[in-house]
Protein backbone atom coordinates (compact mmCIF):
# COMPACT_ATOMS: atom_id res chain seq x y z
CA UNK A 1 0.00 0.00 0.00
CA UNK A 2 1.39 3.43 -0.86
CA UNK A 3 2.31 5.90 1.87
CA UNK A 4 -0.52 8.14 0.70
CA UNK A 5 -3.14 5.42 1.25
CA UNK A 6 -1.54 4.19 4.46
CA UNK A 7 -1.76 7.70 5.91
CA UNK A 8 -5.56 7.54 5.58
CA UNK A 9 -5.57 4.65 8.05
CA UNK A 10 -3.23 6.36 10.51
CA UNK A 11 -4.64 9.90 10.43
CA UNK A 12 -5.92 10.96 13.84
CA UNK A 13 -9.67 11.17 14.28
CA UNK A 14 -10.19 14.15 16.53
CA UNK A 15 -13.40 15.60 17.88
CA UNK A 16 -15.40 12.39 17.62
CA UNK A 17 -17.29 10.89 20.55
CA UNK A 18 -15.70 7.75 21.97
CA UNK A 19 -18.72 5.72 20.84
CA UNK A 20 -17.89 6.23 17.15
CA UNK A 21 -16.36 3.22 15.40
CA UNK A 22 -12.95 4.56 14.43
CA UNK A 23 -12.17 1.59 12.17
CA UNK A 24 -15.29 2.41 10.12
CA UNK A 25 -14.24 6.07 9.86
CA UNK A 26 -10.79 4.98 8.66
CA UNK A 27 -12.41 2.75 6.03
CA UNK A 28 -14.51 5.68 4.83
CA UNK A 29 -11.41 7.82 4.50
CA UNK A 30 -9.57 5.12 2.54
CA UNK A 31 -12.47 4.54 0.13
CA UNK A 32 -12.77 8.30 -0.46
CA UNK A 33 -9.03 8.60 -1.02
CA UNK A 34 -8.98 5.69 -3.51
CA UNK A 35 -11.96 7.07 -5.41
CA UNK A 36 -10.98 10.75 -5.36
CA UNK A 37 -7.26 11.34 -4.97
CA UNK A 38 -5.05 8.26 -4.86
CA UNK A 39 -2.86 9.14 -7.86
CA UNK A 40 -0.80 12.32 -8.23
CA UNK A 41 -0.70 13.72 -11.75
CA UNK A 42 3.00 13.89 -12.64
CA UNK A 43 4.48 17.37 -12.57
CA UNK A 44 1.62 18.79 -10.48
CA UNK A 45 0.26 18.65 -6.94
CA UNK A 46 -3.18 17.67 -8.30
CA UNK A 47 -4.47 14.21 -7.47
CA UNK A 48 -7.15 12.07 -9.07
CA UNK A 49 -8.61 8.75 -8.08
CA UNK A 50 -10.48 5.81 -9.47
CA UNK A 51 -13.70 7.83 -9.95
CA UNK A 52 -12.50 10.03 -12.85
CA UNK A 53 -10.54 7.11 -14.31
CA UNK A 54 -13.64 4.91 -14.35
CA UNK A 55 -15.49 7.84 -15.90
CA UNK A 56 -13.40 7.35 -19.02
CA UNK A 57 -15.47 4.22 -19.72
CA UNK A 58 -18.66 5.35 -21.47
CA UNK A 59 -21.87 4.99 -19.41
CA UNK A 60 -20.78 2.03 -17.27
CA UNK A 61 -17.80 3.83 -15.71
CA UNK A 62 -19.86 6.53 -14.03
CA UNK A 63 -22.45 3.99 -12.91
CA UNK A 64 -19.76 1.80 -11.33
CA UNK A 65 -18.14 4.75 -9.56
CA UNK A 66 -21.57 5.83 -8.28
CA UNK A 67 -22.18 2.37 -6.84
CA UNK A 68 -18.74 2.38 -5.19
CA UNK A 69 -19.54 5.79 -3.70
CA UNK A 70 -22.67 4.36 -2.10
CA UNK A 71 -20.46 2.30 0.23
CA UNK A 72 -19.64 5.52 2.09
CA UNK A 73 -23.36 6.30 2.45
CA UNK A 74 -24.22 2.82 3.73
CA UNK A 75 -21.34 2.81 6.23
CA UNK A 76 -22.32 6.31 7.35
CA UNK A 77 -25.88 5.17 8.01
CA UNK A 78 -24.49 2.34 10.13
CA UNK A 79 -22.50 4.90 12.11
CA UNK A 80 -25.70 6.81 12.88
CA UNK A 81 -25.27 9.83 10.63
CA UNK A 82 -28.42 11.98 10.39
CA UNK A 83 -30.94 11.50 7.59
CA UNK A 84 -30.30 15.07 6.45
CA UNK A 85 -26.60 14.34 6.02
CA UNK A 86 -27.33 11.08 4.19
CA UNK A 87 -29.60 12.94 1.74
CA UNK A 88 -26.87 15.54 1.13
CA UNK A 89 -24.39 12.72 0.51
CA UNK A 90 -26.73 11.10 -2.01
CA UNK A 91 -27.12 14.48 -3.74
CA UNK A 92 -23.31 14.76 -4.02
CA UNK A 93 -23.18 11.31 -5.61
CA UNK A 94 -26.03 12.18 -7.98
CA UNK A 95 -24.25 15.35 -9.07
CA UNK A 96 -21.03 13.38 -9.51
CA UNK A 97 -22.66 10.71 -11.67
CA UNK A 98 -24.69 13.21 -13.74
CA UNK A 99 -21.79 15.61 -14.21
CA UNK A 100 -19.37 12.79 -14.95
CA UNK A 101 -21.59 11.34 -17.64
CA UNK A 102 -20.98 14.31 -19.96
CA UNK A 103 -18.30 13.22 -22.46
CA UNK A 104 -14.80 14.69 -21.89
CA UNK A 105 -15.95 17.62 -19.72
CA UNK A 106 -17.48 15.14 -17.29
CA UNK A 107 -14.12 13.50 -16.64
CA UNK A 108 -12.65 16.87 -15.73
CA UNK A 109 -15.68 17.53 -13.54
CA UNK A 110 -15.18 14.18 -11.77
CA UNK A 111 -11.55 15.01 -11.08
CA UNK A 112 -12.48 18.35 -9.50
CA UNK A 113 -15.80 17.59 -7.73
CA UNK A 114 -14.49 14.82 -5.40
CA UNK A 115 -17.91 13.82 -4.06
CA UNK A 116 -16.50 11.11 -1.81
CA UNK A 117 -14.10 13.45 -0.04
CA UNK A 118 -16.97 15.91 0.43
CA UNK A 119 -19.14 13.13 1.83
CA UNK A 120 -16.56 11.96 4.34
CA UNK A 121 -16.25 15.58 5.47
CA UNK A 122 -20.01 15.68 6.02
CA UNK A 123 -19.87 12.42 7.97
CA UNK A 124 -17.08 13.62 10.24
CA UNK A 125 -18.88 16.92 10.90
CA UNK A 126 -22.11 15.08 11.70
CA UNK A 127 -20.41 12.59 14.01
CA UNK A 128 -18.43 15.32 15.78
CA UNK A 129 -21.57 17.17 16.87
CA UNK A 130 -22.31 17.06 20.55
CA UNK A 131 -24.88 14.33 21.19
CA UNK A 132 -27.02 16.74 23.21
CA UNK A 133 -27.36 19.15 20.28
CA UNK A 134 -27.26 16.60 17.51
CA UNK A 135 -30.04 16.03 15.03
CA UNK A 136 -28.70 12.54 14.48
CA UNK A 137 -31.36 9.86 14.07
CA UNK A 138 -31.53 7.15 16.65
CA UNK A 139 -31.19 3.64 15.33
CA UNK A 140 -31.00 4.13 11.57
CA UNK A 141 -30.81 0.63 10.18
CA UNK A 142 -30.06 -0.43 6.65
CA UNK A 143 -30.59 -4.01 5.66
CA UNK A 144 -28.74 -5.33 2.64
CA UNK A 145 -29.73 -8.66 1.18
Amino acid sequence: MSDHLASAFDAPIDDLPQSVDRAAVRRLRVVARVLDDSVRIPGTDFRIGLDPLLGLLPIAGDAVSGVLSLYIVVESARLGVSSRTLVRMLAHIGIDVAGGSVPVVGDLFDAAWKANTRNVGLVLADLARDDAGSTRDAGVEIEIE
